[in-house]
């Protein structure tokens, strides 16, 4: 039998594919449905920077519309403010340490921050409650004409380089493809400290409709075609940064991960189609990789992770943008 356990930032994994950072660890019962089926790790949903100050600045407002008990400068509006933020945290607290207690698999805390704030204090709580790693989920969308590229970038590895001195546990950065020189920034990354650098993030798409004159959501599922992206930025930095890869988005069954793991990612993270067909998928997706792995006469992941990247092989085809060879063939 074909063994399916890795090492992802120092962890020990039972299975390369693990749990991407969604509403589906939402309680302890679905994170142990998820080890039962052979997940290595889960990414517990996100703590959103937005709606921690949002709400925030709501209950400060509502408490200044009693003048007669608070004002702007009544020291009761740094317990309002330290209140709210803790009493968000508290849940999430709760959830990795109850989870801790039922479940062997690594669990990782995740953040999405935009700023350098108050996360190094949240990242600390998080490790306090028992989390293996933390992943950083770095996801913005740089609208501001009067904000350079280098100045987000450096916002980010500043962050990164933060929270990496506030905690000892292990820090991975999921990111977007967005930027400028990304091949540069996923090196600056890893020499800033990230354990492991998650390619790519998801990003809500808006959608409008015609009838309505309304925006609304567009499909939230990430369909099979889009792991292409991931995987060609996987092959193209696989050897070139000390951080683990992480492959992510489009991962819908056992032919997507093998791609990904041959191509050099470390772990692979699947939602989508865990949300679209249950936990059994996992199981269903880890069955089928150990047999194409005897197969092919492997024994281990490690020995073929990486065999059809850049680093390896120097394949063109992943550092190529246009179709010359396809349209070069239609007649």
């Amino acid at each position: 039998m074909a063994e399916m356990n890795v090492r992802y930032m120092g962890l020990n994994l039972p299975s390369p594919l693990i749990i991407g950072s969604s509403g589906l660890a939402k309680s302890v019962q679905a994170i142990k449905e998820f080890e039962s089926n052979g997940a290595g790790a889960v990414v517990l949903k996100s703590l959103f920077e937005e709606q921690i100050a949002m709400d925030t600045d709501q209950n400060i407002k509502t408490a200044l519309e009693d003048i007669f008990i608070y004002s702007e400068a009544s020291e009761n509006l740094d317990y309002i403010d330290y209140y709210t933020k803790n009493n968000l945290l508290s849940d999430y607290l709760k959830l990795i340490r109850d989870a801790k207690r039922e479940v062997n698999i690594p669990i990782i805390a995740s953040i999405n921050c935009l700023t350098n704030g108050q996360w190094m204090y949240f990242a600390k709580k998080i490790e306090e409650a028992g989390a293996d790693a933390i992943e950083l989920n770095m996801a913005s969308l740089p609208i501001d004409l009067r904000v350079e590229s280098i100045e987000i970038e450096k916002l980010h590895l500043d962050i990164l380089k933060k929270v990496k001195e506030s905690v000892r546990i292990p820090v991975a950065v999921k990111i977007g493809p967005g930027y400028s020189n990304l091949a540069l920034f996923i090196k600056r990354l890893s020499d800033s400290g990230a354990d492991a650098v998650v390619l790519f993030n998801r990003f809500y798409s808006p959608d409008i409709n015609i009838d309505t004159f309304a925006v609304a959501s567009a499909n939230a599922f990430s369909s099979p075609s889009e792991y292409y992206n991931s995987l060609r930025w996987i092959a193209i930095m696989h050897g070139k940064t000390e951080s683990d890869l992480a492959a992510s988005t489009g991962v819908h069954d056992s032919s997507a991960m093998i791609k990904q793991i041959l191509a050099g990612a470390k772990v692979v993270e699947i939602t989508s189609a865990v949300y679209k067909r249950g936990a059994e998928v996992i199981s269903e997706i880890l069955a089928q990789t150990q047999s194409w792995m005897q197969a092919k006469g492997f024994s281990s992941v490690d020995q073929f992770r990486g065999k059809i990247s850049v680093y390896s092989n120097n394949v063109a085809s992943f550092e190529r943008i246009q179709f010359m060879k396809y349209f070069a063939s239609v007649e």
